[in-house]
């Protein structure tokens, strides 16, 4: 009963987001007040009905309810609970459930605390919103019901995918939902903006809260499916330019790009065309991201769905939306004329260089990601871009993002002096040479990479710390440390990012460059030297968990002869799914991961087994924790959480042509 009642409210809730619709935004264009009115409850009642529905499929899974075909599919009796809870979203269906419920929360969130936005403005930004819950409401329930039954059900089910039975996959998936419909919220405010024929400041200050907390979301769920691929997969590594993976950096990128261009809109009244079209652009990643994971156009281990059909009506979406939007952003083109008139050298061309890069970047990921679908379809070619491409074709331009960052922060508005920034950041520049040469002498000569990455970090995290210093004016060091203290939470919040970015640059540059690796089969007794670490295969036993059976082995790890760490690499085997899974046995540490893999047995005796030394592992996701960090610091700022709500005047809406 209670899975007919889920499906019901989910039906309630599509007629709702019609309403929602369509409604206010008559309302709008015709000044009636009452119509407009109708978004706010329309969008609370949207949201209860989509959680009222979402609910009840959890409690489906909980309980394990084998009469609805969801569960049986994607569930099983003796799996953990937090794998019967994420298991609500660990599945084509149940992911978009999840989708549709974090959509209509951005579109009641609106509602709730846009009080004190323009009335025609709320009513079209909702009634907006209102429209890609429509499109995703039809999606859900004609092509990816969740709450079909099975006429008769089974005893027990067919188990999760066993690759995602893990606590960082557990929450990976709902941080990027976050942040993909987090970006609706900047879309809504664009097309709303379009269609009333105005963008200004105050708009800009809207728009910056729902970016920031989008791109803050985004960066948690990538950051977590790093870790995840990088112990969990067994193969090492934390980034592969997977297609799903790339799906997720596009939006990110072009997220930091809108943060950065809607400052410039906000406080100079410039980059008004190139904002708005950032906010389309950047949920238009968002849309094109589910279509890579739901089509199966493009072959991955994170893909959910391989239906054709289901991918084509995700295709229909991106096109109607990203089309739509387009089409109105042509046709008001004329209302976005920019006020703001700035030097060469100043803070808005280094923010318009800024977004050139970011931009840039999320192009050349957007190119290798889809040319070899574009070889198959165009030139019957099979292709395969991997990870050599983006390297050479990524890297020079965030490489040239870090060394601009530093100096765009301290840069004055309107027009800046270079040789006054220059002399603020000699301290960057110290630390960032003496990094370079700490790196040159651990590298030992054998790769530029590594002395190079720890300099760009040190240069980045330098800047940040500069620009900090620099907000405290003038005065002893005393005076400027309290006054440090008492530096708006934004300020904070900036500089934690870009020192996290830094951070992260770091670790990626010491694990790339310094890396050691030692692969060979290993009988149960055997030593070998692996850089200054002894390590010895002590025992491998076969145990069961609750719903697998693993092969564990023992190995312990020495430093001149004194025992440092015991590891537990796991080979494990889920009998229901019929999947094997890599458990990688990692010592941990502020300078390196000691990561060991156990494999299958040899048929000459003992396992393989692969064995590494990951220096400054630990700093890729610190990094990506301090950008995070920066993020929640930024939003509590006062002025952030108060911006939709700050009135300005500005020029009457331009009459549409």
């Amino acid at each position: 009963m209670l899975i007919e009642l889920g499906h019901f409210a989910l039906i309630l809730a599509f007629a709702t987001a019609i309403v929602q619709m369509v409604v206010p935004l008559i309302g709008a264009q015709k000044g009636w007040r009452g119509w407009m009115g109708v978004a706010e409850p329309a969008a609370t009642a949207q949201f209860a009905l989509t959680g009222f529905a979402f609910a009840a499929l959890t409690v489906a899974f909980v309980t394990s309810d084998f009469s609805v075909k969801l569960v049986v599919d994607n569930s099983h009796s003796l799996k953990p609970m937090l794998y019967k809870i994420s298991g609500v979203w660990g599945n084509h269906e149940g992911s978009l459930l999840l989708w549709l419920l974090i959509l209509a929360g951005f579109g009641a969130s609106a509602a709730w605390f846009g009080g004190n936005l323009p009335d025609r403005l709320r009513a079209r930004v909702l009634a907006v919103q209102a429209s890609i819950g429509v499109a995703f409401g039809a999606f859900l329930l004609f092509t990816s019901n969740p709450f079909l039954r099975v006429a008769t059900p089974p005893f027990d089910g067919r188990d999760l995918n066993p690759l995602l039975q893990d606590p960082g996959l557990a929450f990976h998936p709902p941080f990027l939902y976050l942040g993909y419909v987090g970006l609706s919220m900047a879309f809504s405010f664009a097309v709303a903006a379009l269609i009333e024929g105005r963008v200004d400041a105050a708009w800009a200050r809207w728009v910056r809260p729902w970016t920031l907390a989008a791109w803050l979301f985004l960066t948690v769920g990538i950051a977590l499916g790093s870790w995840w691929a990088y112990y969990e997969l067994g193969w090492g590594g934390f980034w592969f330019w997977d297609p799903v993976e790339n799906a997720s950096f596009m939006p990110w990128l072009l997220a930091a790009a809108l943060l950065h261009s809607a400052i410039v809109t906000e406080k100079r009244e410039a980059l008004k065309s190139w904002t708005v079209l950032l906010a389309i652009l950047a949920f238009s990643f968002s849309l094109l991201g589910t279509f890579i994971v739901r089509s199966g156009v493009l072959t991955s281990v994170h893909a959910f769905a391989t239906d054709p059909a289901r991918g084509v009506f995700i295709l229909a979406i991106l096109a109607v939306f990203t089309g739509g939007a387009l089409t109105l952003y042509a046709a008001r083109a004329h209302a976005m004329e920019a006020k703001g008139v700035f030097g060469l050298v100043s803070r808005e061309s280094a923010l318009v260089a800024n977004n050139v890069l970011l931009a840039v970047s999320a192009m050349v990921v957007f190119v290798g990601t889809v040319w070899p679908l574009v070889a198959e379809m165009a030139f019957d070619r099979v292709l395969s871009v991997g990870p050599p491409f983006f390297d050479a074709a990524f890297t020079p331009f965030f490489v040239a993002l870090g060394l601009l960052l530093p100096f765009g922060t301290l840069l004055a508005w309107k027009r800046a002096t270079g040789r006054r920034v220059l002399r603020q950041l000699w301290p960057a520049a110290v630390l960032a040479g003496a990094l370079l040469l700490m790196g040159y002498a651990l590298g030992s000569g054998r790769s530029a990479l590594g002395p190079l990455g720890l300099a760009l970090g040190g240069w980045v995290i330098g800047g940040a710390g500069v620009d900090l210093w620099s907000r405290t004016g003038r005065g002893g060091a005393v005076a400027r440390l309290g006054r440090l203290r008492r530096l708006p939470r934004a300020d904070w919040g900036r500089g934690l990012s870009h020192g996290g970015l830094g951070v992260t640059i770091i670790g990626i540059a010491g694990l790339l460059a310094w890396q050691q690796e030692d692969i060979r089969i290993a009988e149960i007794g055997d030593s070998w030297t692996l850089g200054r670490y002894e390590l010895t295969l002590d025992a491998v036993r076969e145990t069961e968990g609750p719903n697998y059976i693993t092969t564990m082995g023992d190995l312990t790890a020495r430093v001149d002869g004194e025992k440092i760490a015991t590891l537990h690499p796991e080979k494990r085997f889920y009998p229901v799914a019929g999947m094997p899974t890599s458990e990688a046995g990692i010592d941990g540490g502020i300078w390196r991961d000691l990561y060991i893999v156990i494999g299958d047995p040899q048929e000459g005796g003992g396992w393989a087994v692969r064995s590494h030394i990951k220096p400054m592992a630990a700093w890729i996701w610190g990094g990506s924790i301090l950008m995070a960090l920066g993020g929640v610091v930024s939003l509590s700022d006062r002025r952030m959480r108060v911006a939709a709500g700050a009135r300005r005047k500005s020029p009457a809406p331009v009459a549409a042509q």
